[in-house]
């Protein structure tokens, strides 16, 4: 499949790989860039209208990320989702997930507060609205992952922010691959706001166990998705493309 039309012009200046990342993060986990499409660094650059090198950088990034991945004779393509590794994902992210917000209501501090308290505003706000065009749906995955990294920022245990910014990358497109209901975003964000309420409240127990109920909904809904579509129940590798 063409990725013509996929991403968008990167404004020059400095941190070019970060700024072409960052729009090519952007692409698979908003679903302009699908499953298996090609990441040619020739194409992307002109598209971005940037040199190739930061261009390079930033597939190679995606590479690490889990979001890409490289086949031979081919280069590097859009990862696709296999069913089973996405389960298993979710297992290790709901545990992962639920130690991060532990640890982050035991250190929460005033400026740590406003920021979610600010961002889950902004993300209720944008679903009461309902999406009206493309730029609302990637700002709800914008937000959506901006939640979980500012928790895991406020743990302070760089290991596990490491762990979970590569396990977050592929829960997204798996998420975005095999789930698409209208109300996705509506209970993410419900259940954001549980874990929001529980870090407040001071409760480093009930925090985790919000963070982990979040998670394993997420994977509930995705085996239900996955049961319920022909295609995948036919092979566990099964991909349905983003619409």
């Amino acid at each position: 499949m063409s990725t013509q039309g996929a991403v968008n012009p990167v404004a020059a200046g400095s941190l070019l790989a970060d700024r072409a990342y960052e729009e090519l993060k952007g692409a698979v986990l908003a679903g302009r860039l699908h499953p298996g499409d090609a990441l040619s660094v020739p194409a992307l650059a002109t598209q971005m209208r940037i040199s190739r090198s930061p261009v390079r950088e930033a597939v190679q990034r995606l590479i690490h990320d889990g979001l890409a991945t490289h086949v031979a004779h081919r280069g590097a393509v859009v990862s696709t989702v296999d069913v089973e590794d996405v389960r298993q994902l979710y297992v290790v992210r709901e545990v992962m997930e639920g130690l991060a917000a532990r640890l982050a209501t035991e250190r929460l501090d005033a400026a740590a507060v406003d920021r979610l308290r600010r961002l889950v505003e902004r993300h209720e706000a944008l679903v009461t609205a309902e999406f009206a065009t493309e730029s609302d749906e990637r700002a709800h995955v914008e937000m959506d992952v901006a939640y979980h990294r500012l928790i895991r920022e406020a743990a302070g245990n760089d290991h596990l922010t490491a762990a979970l910014d590569t396990i977050q990358g592929r829960a997204h497109l798996a998420l975005h691959s095999l789930w698409r209901s209208p109300q996705a975003p509506r209970l993410a964000v419900e259940e954001h706001r549980r874990i929001f309420e529980a870090m407040t409240a001071g409760d480093p127990d009930a925090a985790e166990q919000a963070a982990r109920d979040h998670i394993r909904r997420l994977r509930t809904r995705l085996s239900q998705a996955v049961t319920a579509d022909p295609a995948a129940g036919e092979d566990h590798r099964a991909v349905r493309p983003i619409a």
